[in-house]
């Protein structure tokens, strides 16, 4: 029997790394294709012995012709200073990627997979969010380029399922962090992290009232396989998420317990179309997903997380 054949776009990020990983364990061979912006060869360094793994310098923005059974379209930088550092070309990936893979999953029959984000929901105000709330996005805000170019991915991927019949999968990523994230992409977990191990401030923009669910990055990896196992008939989107929800003040203070620093807290000017609250409602995923839900909580993914940085930062 062949083997199956999986395509991953931005393969050599910090979710991509892990689910070419996953894909490898279950047996298939895996194409992973990044233009290493937001990516790093580090990533899959350890893969690249692997005879089942191949790695390519690809910008999805451009057509990219192979045969495969599956892709899972994840290439898009995700963090705010790497998005908005070329917001045009953000929103290029998001729509043009989405074309492209779109159009070779059409072309060759292959299922796909789209990793579409909580952000579709913006400042949201409905709470928790649910998959049928439309979402309340300033489309001229500085998010904007990400926000709205993973909304129009969605739309692409539902026109292409119900012009075409392409077979598609829609998730919707809650914030994610664990091992491999980019040291200096300025989410809130790493910044957190490495402020605390380096005895630096922990700077809060905001209040720090704020909320947001943190996901490990294996439960997320574990919800991509799974959604990528279910019929034809369910396209999503489905929420992929940790329900449990803290305050930005909460997640600073469990980093410096964990990390045991020294560092302070303190609070900066709030950054515009912040988010006051994420927190998915995950009803959808145990239903659809043979009962999936997050298994590792915020301290333990958190140790993990820190002990990774440690040895990357030589503290």
């Amino acid at each position: 029997m062949d083997m199956k054949k999986a395509l991953v776009t931005g393969g050599a990020g910090f979710v991509g790394s892990h689910l070419c990983d996953r894909l490898l364990k279950e047996g298939k061979e895996v194409i992973c294709i990044d233009n290493f912006f937001t990516g790093s060869k580090k990533n899959v360094l350890h893969l690249l012995d692997n005879p089942f793994f191949e790695l390519v310098r690809h910008d999805v923005t451009m057509p990219y012709f192979v045969e495969i059974d599956e892709i899972y379209n994840l290439a898009c930088p995700a963090s705010p200073i790497h998005y908005q550092y070329n917001p045009i070309k953000t929103i290029k990936t998001s729509v043009m990627g989405a074309i492209n893979m779109l159009g070779l999953a059409k072309r060759i029959d292959a299922r796909i997979l789209q990793a579409s984000t909580s952000e579709v929901y913006g400042d949201p105000i409905v709470h928790p969010q649910t998959e049928d709330y439309w979402g309340n996005v300033n489309p001229w805000g500085p998010r904007s380029c990400y926000d709205e170019g993973k909304r129009s991915a969605e739309t692409l991927f539902m026109d292409y399922h119900l012009q075409n019949n392409v077979d598609i999968k829609v998730i919707r990523i809650f914030n994610t962090y664990g091992p491999r994230m980019h040291p200096n992409d300025g989410r809130v977990v790493s910044n957190f992290i490495i402020q605390a191990l380096k005895g630096d401030d922990i700077t809060i923009y905001g209040d720090g009232l704020q909320t947001r669910s943190f996901q490990y990055v294996d439960d997320l990896v574990e919800g991509m396989i799974r959604m990528m196992r279910t019929g034809k008939d369910f396209t999503g989107p489905v929420n992929i998420g940790n329900p449990n929800e803290f305050t930005i003040q909460q997640l600073a203070e469990t980093v410096i317990r964990l990390t045991k620093s020294k560092s302070k807290i303190v609070n900066l000017k709030a950054t515009k179309d912040d988010p006051a609250k994420r927190k998915p409602d995950i009803t959808l995923a145990k239903e659809k997903l043979n009962g999936w839900e997050p298994t590792i909580q915020l301290d333990e993914g958190l140790k993990y997380t820190i002990d990774y940085f440690k040895k990357t930062l030589n503290l």
